[in-house]
């Protein structure tokens, strides 16, 4: 029998992020140097990244990025485009630039489209802009079999596919965007598929995570959450960490340290011995929202306009570190990750169970109680 050591169990996944403060553009290259570092922790069934600021010459519009499987769905992409000429200006549509590699196969028709409502739409369905757009994007993954929108902000996009994430990055030539804000992920899938549509980010409007552990409060989120307009379709219990995040702080007005609060929960036993009055902030956080406590293993860089938070669960179980360095922040599964593009980073630490730690562009420090080393 193989002994410990001799048998590498991973913790799953690879995670990493960078951050601008100051709104300086960055090729997508340091963050598949850095994701890269962690090749071992994937096993090349989905590999993905999420810029910011990479579409200025179409900032005020959203940025759909859809795959069409045309081999079983031929029609897919003529019945989409015909439910988003209904719904939308489309200002420009093309294929998303990619390159042939011998390491990504099969890929799907790869096309995105910048739209904005038809106010007569929009003004029927008495829906704000982002509410509307929010609905057409899971309208059409959840009735246009084939097509799968897995990007619709503004100013910003997903890239990801099957692959190690390095070769994903190649694939989209992330090295020709320019973007203030970079996520990325390499992924080990456990219980679900590795498919196009399941690799990570995952995408709603603006709000993008990448995620590394299991979420076992999946059925109990997945079903709260689809009472509010939302369709998990996606077969990965991913999916649903983005829907909350979005329904917590869109939808309901939370701070991102509320959010967190309700999805990284503290133990009841720590809510008493809490002052107040963050003591009954968080028990009315805990009792208002309990059915999207996420339990299990995981750690998740979530990317959103103009900033990004970091966030673990409640018992630490997946690794995190994050760090500064001038006017940029970093954050990744493994402090290697961060040293490989910036080997002489001033300040690296590991935020609390449980703890927030949230950037913005008018923010000059990390957000968190832990000191860095």
């Amino acid at each position: 029998m193989p002994i410990e050591g001799q048998v590498r169990i991973p913790s799953g996944c690879a995670i990493a992020g960078i951050f601008s403060r100051s709104g300086e553009r960055m090729s997508g290259d340091d963050v598949i140097r850095s994701i890269a570092v962690m090749h071992d922790r994937s096993n090349g069934l989905g590999g993905g990244f999420a810029g910011y600021g990479i579409y200025p010459d179409y900032a005020a519009y959203y940025a759909f990025h859809l795959f069409y499987q045309e081999k079983k769905h031929p029609d897919a992409q003529q019945q989409c485009e015909a439910f988003l000429r209904r719904h939308f200006y489309i200002i420009h549509a093309g294929v998303i630039p990619t390159r042939k590699i011998p390491e990504i196969t099969d890929e799907p028709r790869i096309w995105r489209y910048f739209v904005l409502p038809l106010p007569e739409k929009q003004e029927t369905s008495q829906l704000d802009e982002q509410e509307f757009t929010a609905r057409c994007a899971l309208r059409i993954n959840a009735e246009i079999e084939g097509a799968f929108v897995f990007s619709g902000g503004k100013n910003m996009g997903v890239f990801k596919g099957i692959g190690y994430p390095e070769d994903v990055g190649r694939f989209y030539r992330l090295e020709e965007y320019g973007g203030y804000s970079w996520t990325a992920h390499g992924r080990y899938p456990t219980n679900t598929p590795g498919w196009w549509g399941g690799a990570h980010p995952f995408g709603l409007l603006d709000c993008t995570v990448v995620h590394n552990g299991e979420i076992s409060s999946y059925d109990a989120n997945r079903r709260f959450i689809e009472m509010f307009n939302y369709q998990c379709t996606l077969q990965t219990d991913t999916e649903v960490i983005t829907y909350i995040i979005d329904y917590l702080h869109r939808k309901q007005g939370l701070s991102l340290e509320e959010t967190a609060a309700v999805v990284s929960a503290p133990f009841w036993s720590t809510l008493e011995e809490m002052p107040e009055p963050d003591r009954s902030t968080q028990i009315y956080l805990r009792k208002r929202f309990s059915n999207l406590l996420i339990t299990g293993p995981f750690s998740i860089i979530l990317g959103f306009e103009g900033g990004q938070m970091v966030l673990g669960d409640r018992l630490k179980l997946r690794g995190m570190v994050v760090g500064n360095h001038g006017d940029r922040f970093y954050a990744a599964s493994e402090e290697c990750a961060i040293r490989a593009v910036c080997p002489d980073i001033a300040k690296v630490w590991s935020p609390e169970a449980g703890e927030p730690v949230i950037v913005t562009m008018d923010r000059k420090e990390a957000a968190g109680t832990c000191a860095p080393r």
